[in-house]
């Protein structure tokens, strides 16, 4: 009986993965508004009604997405914080692990799009937008004390953290941007062209 309730609850989260997932890229690719429950339901290849066992809404799900994305996020920037390395080599490793992901993770680059339309976009759920205004700039102003360390160390260039952790994430999540919209296989830059803009020579 056990293993058939952990068998279960194991296809209900696939479930609920595969239907993430499908409606990360709707969403993403087509906005909102232009998704509809059928779209999600065909591009997983499950009947419309049976969605509605996972969520009662096209909007619930669209909240989960930002929701996991931003906590993923911050959970990232967190564990960055905690680190016992010096402040110049997590920003190195924040700039080099960043740029694999955008280079190899469609999903991550399409969360970045995401994100980006829903900050700019009044026209989202009540729920989505308070996430949002919640959760968006810890990763800024975590990045600024590192920055600020760093500054202290006098390894990172002399100039406002706030900004510098600024052009910092604007920077990464401006090529996921990119790389999100095109189909064809676009290489990301040399990481030393970002570790050059913080470090000091």
């Amino acid at each position: 009986m056990a293993r058939n309730q952990q068998q279960n609850k194991k296809m209900r989260e696939d479930r609920k993965e595969q239907i993430q997932a499908e409606a990360l890229h709707q969403f993403a690719t087509k906005g909102l508004f232009a998704t509809k429950i059928k779209d999600i339901a065909d591009g997983v290849g499950m009947a419309q009604g049976l969605i509605y066992h996972y969520y009662n809404s096209k909007e619930d799900i669209y909240v989960e997405l930002i929701k996991e994305a931003l906590d993923k996020m911050n959970a990232a920037i967190l564990m960055l914080m905690e680190m016992p390395v010096p402040p110049h080599e997590k920003i190195i490793m924040a700039i080099k692990q960043m740029l694999y992901t955008i280079e190899n993770s469609d999903d991550f680059t399409q969360t970045c799009r995401l994100i980006a339309q829903a900050t700019n976009s009044t026209a989202i759920p009540e729920g989505a937008r308070k996430l949002i205004e919640e959760k968006r700039d810890l990763p800024y102003q975590e990045m600024a004390k590192i920055i600020a360390a760093g500054q202290k160390e006098g390894t990172i260039i002399d100039a406002d953290p706030k900004e510098l952790a600024l052009v910092f994430w604007t920077s990464l999540n401006g090529l996921a941007i990119y790389k999100a919209t095109r189909q064809d296989h676009t290489a990301m830059p040399d990481p030393r062209i970002l570790i050059n803009i913080f470090l000091k020579e």
